[in-house]
């Protein structure tokens, strides 16, 4: 959502330093996730790319379909011992 409605950036500041790529209007409304699949990189398990297929309604309501994202993250340690993803920036 943040990336294709601009909404929630602020969230992930990794992903979307302040100040970088504002949207003024929001191209879609509505998202909804079509297909989504996530894999490790077996030379680097603690990275993980997750592969979405997604499809965003204008706010005329008409969705367009079969949209790529790929989102990167990387595997960190929590506090408790509990593994975290955390989201590495857009290339």
């Amino acid at each position: 959502m943040a990336d294709a409605t601009g909404t929630g950036r602020e969230a992930f500041p990794a992903l979307f330093p302040p100040g970088e790529r504002k949207v003024i209007v929001p191209a879609f409304t509505r998202i909804r996730i079509q297909a989504a699949i996530a894999r490790t990189d077996p030379a680097r398990p603690d990275r993980a790319v997750v592969h979405l297929v997604w499809a965003g309604a204008d706010r005329g309501g008409t969705y367009t379909d079969g949209r790529l994202t790929d989102l990167s993250f990387t595997r960190t340690p929590a506090q408790n011992g509990a593994t975290a993803w955390m989201p590495l920036p857009l290339s």
